[in-house]
């Protein structure tokens, strides 16, 4: 296919893990925690590996992190409906963690497998991001994650095929897109709101680019039929009930 730039990267965010006192970040219960999610712009080119950028890393590497989840991304497009929806004065760009925050790429149009030049590296798209609930934490806004999951404003994750020096304000050039029907819209459809549709669900499990802990948990959906997976740890984190 012809290569094409599709968007560029507005601002690029790094962070290392810290410790944070609950009372810093609303009125959660429970006990102090650990996060990755603090991050800050840099403008000058830093080097993207296959696990991270230079300076950056994840505080739970069960759940975050990892090969298939090297750059975590996130359209700046979003940011104006959060700040008419949420009771917060300023969310900077990396304001949900990301990495790179980005302009002219969108959930219905990224697909899964979508392969771009980066400044001097290659990345993949492998997943929708699966918000958790450190993000709800971070602001105070105890359903923050459901709503990010519910309105599919969720981004996406990248792995990294070659590794090189990316920087803000980088063009994100299109070069091979193999699944065009598994945008990240549609995969979040089957993952978060078509659960009894087994068929959808064996058929994205099926595709080969998708990342591979998504791949076991729809495989284990079509085929352990009646399975629901319990999703209150992500969502609400370790000390916080479900809103009734």
């Amino acid at each position: 296919m012809n290569t094409k730039s599709l968007g560029h990267i507005v601002s690029l965010q790094v962070g290392l893990p810290r410790v944070v006192a609950v009372n810093d970040t609303g009125t959660f219960s429970g006990q102090t925690w650990t996060t990755g999610f603090f991050k800050l712009p840099i403008t000058n080119p830093v080097w993207l590996g296959k696990l991270n950028l230079y300076g950056d890393a994840q505080a739970d590497l069960e759940n975050h992190g990892g090969l298939d989840k090297a750059v975590n991304v996130y359209p700046i497009e979003h940011y104006a409906y959060w700040r008419r929806t949420l009771p917060l004065k300023d969310l900077p760009s990396g304001a949900f963690g990301e990495n790179f925050t980005t302009h002219g790429l969108l959930e219905n149009e990224v697909c899964i497998g979508d392969t771009f030049e980066v400044g001097d590296a290659l990345v993949q798209v492998s997943q929708p991001r699966q918000p958790c609930w450190k993000l709800a934490r971070r602001w105070g806004v105890k359903d923050l994650a459901i709503q990010f999951q519910e309105t599919g404003r969720t981004g996406w994750y990248l792995r990294v095929l070659r590794e090189g020096c990316v920087k803000a304000e980088d063009q994100l050039v299109l070069v091979d897109r193999p699944y065009p029907q598994w945008t990240i819209a549609a995969a979040n459809l089957i993952m978060h709101h078509q659960k009894k549709d087994i068929g959808a669900a064996r058929e994205l499990s099926n595709c080969p680019t998708l990342s591979s802990r998504w791949r076991v948990k729809l495989t284990r959906r079509s085929t352990e039929i009646g399975l629901e997976e319990n999703n209150s740890a992500r969502l609400y984190g370790p000390h916080e009930e479900p809103t009734k």
